[in-house]
């Protein structure tokens, strides 16, 4: 009832379209800040992150000090480009450089990818929510999805951010709370923290350098630095947010903010893990990702398990929220707009009204044909599904770097440049599979690549095969 309440408040106000995506670029910095956080956390990162430390140690932790590299590297180059002017979203810069149809495709990844992550992303919310309310994942999709498209057709980006800093708040507290029980259980936090020491598992760099090896401080500094650059200066789902702020220096604080806040809720989930594993809690024969769903339903008292269920709740609709404006957003100005030539702000917000339907449908939709085509259960068309924004950050990264080269390489250079990244990732992500086929065995190798080089990995290929296709271009012309 409070994120309707907010939804039909925030409405009030919304007379065009910047008002309704944009939140009449009027939105403190604090509130961005701590919407973004909510934002990039799904109901999989309160879920399983637990799980990581459960099992291991806190290196884990390495991958948000990349993040929150990442984040410095786009507020000091990347951010003031989207402060020239009146920019929309995120792929307008693109438009500068290389043209409208540059803009559009750059557009088109970020809905297909987007659309396809956040669809897989709201089924695999469901199953924990279905495993701790007795609901089918059917049902928990719907009620997840018609509430969260209530408040976001109703009060565009405004409502999505401040719906977002309460949930933040929600999953927070009972993130501290199963944080103090599991603790409890053991003996305290002291006990924890020394049994866990004697263990190794508060070990948190791993020196190794290895291209193979997940968590590792070089891939997390290059990897994860070079992920939250595209992520966080690339896609419209954080660049809208960014866009809404009063100012470039307001965008700064919010962003690299957003990665030190970011870094603290990592390690509180982590420990939650390492508090479980001291109390005995993480038995080998229960998969990671359902120890803390069991710890909830078997462990927390009722009021306090009820607030738990809330916080996976809100998590799971805060990046439903957000990616359903985004889609939408993008849709009205990348595509519609640009298309038709249509500049009244009133018009673009009735249609934008209207996408936000539509996308909030369309994530259903796609939320329940992966439970359909999962059996219900997380095989591997989740992981799949939830990799594929790593496959394409890389061409969307190179393409912002392309962009600082325009003189030089134009948009019929970067768009074949994109296609190749895209085409060499998705071969990169399925070569162990591919490697079992005799004809193909050489790829095997090139499927133990550790998932935070993919971005690093396509942005190379982007830039080389742009620069490759303006030399080319250059010749030819010669």
């Amino acid at each position: 009832m409070v994120t309707l309440g907010v939804g039909l408040w925030m409405s009030r106000r919304q007379a065009t379209a910047g008002d309704y995506f944009l939140g009449a670029r009027d939105l403190p910095a604090w509130a961005i800040l701590l919407s973004i956080v909510a934002t990039e956390t799904s109901a999989l990162t309160v879920i399983s992150v637990p799980g990581v430390a459960a099992r291991g140690d806190l290196t884990f932790l390495q991958l948000p000090i990349g993040y929150l590299i990442g984040r410095i590297g786009v507020a000091l180059w990347l951010l003031p480009g989207y402060f020239r002017g009146e920019q929309e979203t995120a792929y307008a810069r693109l438009e500068s450089s290389f043209g409208p149809v540059t803009r559009r495709a750059a557009s088109g990844i970020f809905l297909v990818t987007r659309a396809l992550g956040d669809g897989v992303r709201v089924y695999a919310s469901a199953i924990p929510l279905a495993v701790l309310t007795g609901w089918s994942i059917p049902l928990s999709i719907l009620a997840m999805s018609v509430v969260t498209l209530a408040y976001t057709w109703h009060g565009g980006l405004k409502a999505v951010v401040w719906v977002d800093v309460i949930q933040l708040v929600v999953y927070v507290a009972g993130g501290v709370a199963a944080f103090a029980i599991a603790a409890d259980m053991a003996g305290g936090t002291g006990v924890v923290l020394s049994h866990a020491a004697a263990a190794g598992k508060l070990r948190f760099i791993d020196p190794t350098i290895s291209f193979t090896s997940t968590y590792t401080l070089l891939g997390a500094i290059v990897g994860g630095g070079m992920l939250s650059a595209a992520s966080h200066g690339t896609d419209h789902l954080i660049v809208q947010r960014l866009l809404a702020s009063r100012g470039l220096p307001d965008a700064r604080r919010a962003l690299v903010g957003s990665g030190v806040v970011v870094l603290l809720q990592f390690a509180l989930f982590l420990l939650i893990g390492t508090a479980l594993w001291a109390a005995n809690l993480a038995p080998e024969s229960v998969p990671a990702d359902q120890l803390f769903s069991r710890f909830v339903v078997e462990h927390l008292p009722t009021g306090l398990a009820g607030l738990v269920v809330a916080a996976i709740l809100a998590a799971a609709m805060s990046t439903q929220s957000s990616a359903i404006n985004a889609l939408a957003s993008s849709v009205t100005h990348d595509l519609y707009a640009s298309w038709t030539g249509e500049r009244d702000p009133v018009r673009l917000l009735h249609v934008g009204r209207l996408w936000t339907v539509g996308w909030g449908i369309l994530i259903t939709g796609a939320a329940l044909a992966f439970n359909a085509i999962a059996g219900g259960g997380q095989g591997s068309v989740v992981v799949f599904a939830l990799s594929i924004a790593s496959i394409t950050y890389g061409g969307l990264l190179g393409a912002y770097l392309l962009a600082g080269m325009a003189g030089r390489v134009r948009g019929r250079d970067v768009l074949p440049a994109i296609g190749v990244s895209v085409a060499v990732m998705l071969v990169v992500f399925l070569a162990k599979q591919l490697g079992q086929l005799p004809a193909l065995a050489w790829l095997q190798p090139v499927g133990r690549l550790a998932w935070p080089w993919y971005v690093p990995l396509g942005t190379a290929l982007t830039v080389g095969a742009g620069l490759v296709f303006a030399l080319r271009r250059g010749k030819e012309s010669a």
